[in-house]
C-alpha cells in the first residue's frame, strides 16, 4: 500500500488510506502554511509524477495558454463587431471558449495549445459545468487563479477540486 503508482484514480485513495496517509496529511497542513515538510515535486501528495505526462502545469505553460485564451476571445468578438473593436465582447466570447470545452473536454484552446488540461482530483473523467464556471469567473479575477500551494495548486483549482497536469 505504500506504493505510489501516480495514476488520478488513485489520488484520493492514497491520500485517506496505507502506509503514507498520516505522513502525508501531516506535511500536508505543514506545507500549505510554510512549517513542517514540503513535498519533493508539486502534486507528489495527489498522487501525480515529478515530470512528463500528468505531472502539474508550470506556471508559465499556464500563463501562455491563458494568453493564448484571451487573444482568441479578443478576436472572435471582433469577428462579430468589426470596425469596432470587440470591448466587452470579448469577456463573453472568453467566457464561452473556457467554460464549454473545460466542462465537456478538460482544456482550453489555449490550453491545448500549451499541452495542458483539467483534471478532477477524484479521478472522475469530466470536469463538469459548475467547475468549469467557477473555474472561469475566479480565472477573471486573476487574484484566486495566480496564488498556489506547495502542490502548484490555485485557490480556484482547490475549490473546485481540480488540477492542472500536462498533457
Amino acid at each position: 500500500m505504500g506504493e505510489k503508482t501516480g495514476s488520478r484514480s488513485e489520488m484520493s485513495s492514497q491520500n485517506s488510506a496505507g502506509d503514507d496517509s498520516g505522513e502525508a496529511a501531516e506535511q500536508g497542513i505543514g506545507g500549505l502554511f510554510g512549517h513542517g515538510p514540503r513535498p519533493r515535486w508539486r502534486g507528489e501528495w495527489l498522487g501525480l509524477p515529478e515530470s512528463g505526462q500528468g505531472a502539474v502545469a508550470t506556471g508559465g505553460r499556464r500563463l501562455l495558454g491563458f494568453l493564448a485564451d484571451i487573444v482568441l476571445a479578443a478576436l472572435v468578438a471582433g469577428l462579430f463587431t468589426v470596425p469596432e473593436p470587440p470591448g466587452n465582447w470579448s469577456l463573453l466570447a472568453w467566457f464561452v471558449i473556457t467554460v464549454v470545452p473545460v466542462a465537456f473536454f478538460g482544456f482550453t484552446p489555449g490550453m491545448l495549445l500549451t499541452g495542458i488540461w483539467v483534471a478532477r482530483v477524484d479521478g472522475s473523467a469530466a470536469v463538469g459545468a459548475w467547475r468549469a464556471v467557477v473555474r472561469c469567473a475566479l480565472t477573471g479575477v486573476l487574484v484566486p487563479a495566480i496564488i498556489r500551494n506547495a502542490d502548484g495548486r490555485s485557490w480556484l483549482d482547490r475549490l473546485t477540486g481540480t488540477v492542472v497536469v500536462r498533457r
